[in-house]
């Protein structure tokens, strides 16, 4: 066993000596290296890098805190912004809002428990318009006026079923059971007005003048003028005239008074004529005009009384 161990250990020093001289023997020429070349960023083109990327990320975070902060003041939502929620039924607004450019919708209309204020400084406009942009309707609420343009103009009652007023090119119709004026001056018709009843309240007077021009009624089946509690006057500057073309004028009350009629005799004083005749019967003449003749045991009209002559 020794005399084997010997051997290997001076087998193994033969080997390596062997290596030695043939590394020595060997001469391999290596080629020569020139100038060395640095690969990467370095000096002030590195600073500025680092730079730029810091400037980066300080204007990232800065727009991401800025976003944050105008979802968080707008109150945006998935429902909509501030007082701005959309729903199926279209847009719900609370509060004040403002529109600085023209507002087309279908419909606008207010919570149940609040009221719908338009507002502004110098008037509200409202446009109708049809398929081709042209304007049908148009309603203008300004500081001095409201104006309407449209071809017809209706107002209903509560529940929108009785016309209770409407105006076109035409006419203007009433449907209203009673139509009252309170001004002073009561109501001033430029032309003719139709109606079937015109009646004052109970405790008021009914008066009918025309202060520049002639009064006018008529019907086609008659005027019936009627004071129930009080006296009717009727007086006028000229001439008042009651015509009837196929029917009979009634005079219908307890006492009825013809003031300053005419005498129907030539005397030198008319008052002393009636300090001497108390009793008078009136006269018509072929004309129509009334007048006074003094009564007798017999009539004292006379057709061609100077009355009626100069009449």
């Amino acid at each position: 066993m020794e005399q084997s161990a010997t051997l290997d250990i001076e087998t193994l020093k033969i080997t390596q000596d062997q290596f030695v001289l043939a590394s020595h023997s060997l001469h391999v020429q290596r080629p020569g290296c020139g100038a060395v070349y640095h690969v990467g960023l370095y000096g002030w083109r590195k600073r500025c890098l680092y730079f730029l990327l810091l400037l980066l990320l300080v204007i990232i975070i800065v727009n991401l805190a800025l976003t944050v902060w105008i979802l968080k003041v707008m109150n945006f939502s998935v429902d909509g912004m501030g007082n701005l929620r959309l729903n199926q039924d279209g847009i719900h607004l609370d509060g004040v809002s403002e529109f600085l450019q023209p507002l087309y919708v279908n419909e606008i209309q207010s919570r149940r428990d609040s009221l719908l204020v338009l507002r502004s400084e110098k008037n509200v406009t409202l446009n109708a318009r049809n398929s081709q942009g042209q304007l049908t309707g148009q309603l203008t609420v300004g500081p001095e006026s409201v104006q309407a343009q449209c071809q017809r103009l209706e107002v209903r009652s509560t529940d929108g079923g009785r016309l209770l007023f409407s105006a076109d090119d035409q006419e203007v119709t009433m449907t209203t059971e009673r139509f009252t004026v309170t001004g002073l001056e009561g109501a001033v018709f430029g032309h003719s007005v139709e109606t079937p009843l015109v009646q004052a309240k109970t405790s008021e007077d009914l008066k009918l003048e025309s202060p520049t021009r002639a009064l006018t009624m008529e019907a086609p089946r008659g005027v019936e003028v009627n004071a129930a509690k009080g006296p009717l006057r009727i007086s006028g500057r000229k001439d008042l005239q009651l015509e009837s073309t196929e029917g009979e004028i009634l005079l219908d009350a307890n006492s009825i008074q013809l003031g300053r009629l005419p005498l129907g005799m030539y005397t030198a004083s008319p008052s002393q004529a009636f300090q001497e005749q108390a009793v008078f019967e009136v006269c018509v003449c072929p004309s129509g005009k009334i007048y006074l003749a003094p009564a007798e045991t017999g009539s004292s009209c006379q057709a061609m009384s100077s009355i009626c002559l100069w009449s």
